[in-house]
């Protein structure tokens, strides 16, 4: 008996392993972007429009649910499958094909509802704790088996045992993620009928994730696999959509021409400008098709082309934010600084809490270089640190306009700020060392010397790791 005995001990820890890391795989769904960022680059899209029109179609859900706009971060992914997703820590995660593949703004509404759901909700507080006692129950199931092992001699009994298990905590675990994509979609539609908005297109996206359920895993569409299609689901919205008496509610004025202006600047700038070609011919006149010609002519690398388009569409609409931005970067991009200050100076004023506005505007100026316009574009940087205070890059803009204007103690804290946001504790803490012995007494000194020591207890820590 001793043999088969220590044949399970040997084979219980092998299977543990597998249980665990089985568990980890299947179970962690909503962190799957996690595990597609181990093999695949991540890249994050940065835009004031886009950016804008999530706010507008988002914070209104989130304040009607008692969820804070301000804590919840939201990301854009630059990916063309449909998803959006929630983590730990109120982030939300919004895939630029969803955007792009949705037929309405109706759709993109419907999504960010339910992911408003689970937010309020608390889903991703708890999901650890399921996952945990899912492993639990695995293992136990493992353990049972390696004790049947023992008394019988019989190692394919512990093989059983956690097939078994295995199975079973795996159809709690999903019954749990069921149960929570309900609920979301009950809180979503509860959100826009307080807010007077229609739930048709939380069901033109349901009716779409139909067709995905006879794909292969690897070509469904991530939003498929990180929420839980029934048809349940689908039958529950469409029988709140008969009663509701928001269904055929108009949205609020200019949702849909803002999301459409978005859908074709997203396209033409992620897809070739053979693709915007085709999907907006010269002979198609509408303001979002020749906001994607006048891209793709950008990126085609005919500027002039492109700023005439521009122009066009600046006179039917010269209070566009988004227009005037789009200009300004055309010239400077197209290596026409001087021109694009004008542009960029317009999307400012009339966008003045729009940072990534700033940040280009900040950028020009440092660029044309005269001290008066390196002063300004401090001003518009220290704007745009109000929100973006995390960003390196932004930092190191700084740090150019203070040592272009012989600041350079100034100049030094920028940069110290840039590495330690960088994870470069000793450079940060050299920086900052040298900063701090040539500023007077003040706030900036005082800061130098918070970022020498938050630089000395980071050099420590990863001394210790």
């Amino acid at each position: 008996m001793s043999r088969p005995l220590a044949f399970s001990i040997a084979g219980t820890k092998l299977v543990v392993m597998l249980v665990v890391l089985a568990l980890l795989a299947v179970l962690v769904v909503p962190g799957q972007a996690a595990a597609q960022a181990a093999s695949q680059r991540i890249v994050t899209i940065r835009d004031a429009e886009t950016e804008n029109l999530i706010r507008r179609l988002s914070h209104p859900l989130f304040r009607t649910a008692g969820v804070d706009p301000g804590l919840v971060r939201t990301t854009l992914i630059q990916n063309r499958a449909i998803n959006a997703f929630v983590s730990t820590g109120n982030r939300l995660f919004i895939h630029t094909g969803l955007i792009q593949q949705a037929g309405s703004v109706r759709e993109v509404i419907g999504v960010l509802a339910h992911e408003t759901g689970h937010i309020a909700g608390g889903h991703l507080a708890r999901l650890p704790d399921e996952m945990r006692a899912a492993m639990l129950r695995s293992v136990a199931a493992m353990l049972l088996g390696g004790a049947a092992a023992a008394a019988t001699g019989r190692a394919d009994a512990v093989m059983a045992g956690v097939l078994g298990g295995q199975a079973a905590a795996m159809g709690e675990f999903y019954a749990f993620t069921r149960s929570q994509e309900q609920a979301a979609d009950q809180a979503g539609v509860t959100y826009l009928d307080r807010l007077g908005w229609s739930a048709r297109g939380l069901e033109q996206l349901l009716e779409k994730l139909l067709d995905q359920e006879l794909l292969a895993v690897g070509r469904q569409d991530p939003y498929f696999r990180t929420h839980p299609l029934s048809r349940d689901r689908l039958e529950f919205a469409r029988e709140h959509i008969a009663r509701s008496r928001f269904s055929d509610a108009p949205l609020p004025a200019g949702f849909e021409e803002e999301f459409a202006m978005v859908r074709a600047k997203l396209d033409a700038f992620i897809d070739p400008p053979s693709s915007t070609w085709r999907r907006y011919p010269p002979g198609n006149n509408a303001r979002p098709a020749r906001y994607a010609r006048a891209i793709a002519q950008f990126r085609s690398g005919r500027i002039a082309e492109a700023v005439v388009l521009i122009d066009e569409l600046i006179a039917e609409s010269p209070r566009s934010p988004w227009l005037h931005e789009l200009k300004g970067q055309i010239l400077f991009e197209g290596h026409r600084p001087a021109e694009a200050l004008a542009p960029y100076d317009m999307a400012s004023r009339l966008a003045p809490d729009e940072a990534m506005i700033r940040l280009s505007h900040a950028r020009v100026l440092i660029e044309l270089g005269q001290p008066a316009q390196l002063r300004q574009a401090l001003e518009e940087l220290e704007a745009t640190l109000r929100t973006e205070r995390e960003s390196a890059f932004v930092w190191r803009q700084v740090a150019i306009a203070q040592g272009r204007l012989g600041n350079m103690p100034l100049a030094d804290l920028a940069l110290a700020e840039e590495a330690l946001l960088q994870g470069d504790a000793r450079t940060a803490r050299m920086l900052a060392r040298r900063a701090e012995a040539a500023l007077p007494a003040g706030p900036q000194r005082l800061r130098a010397q918070d970022l020498r020591n938050a630089a000395e207890v980071e050099n420590t820590s990863q001394r210790g790791r």
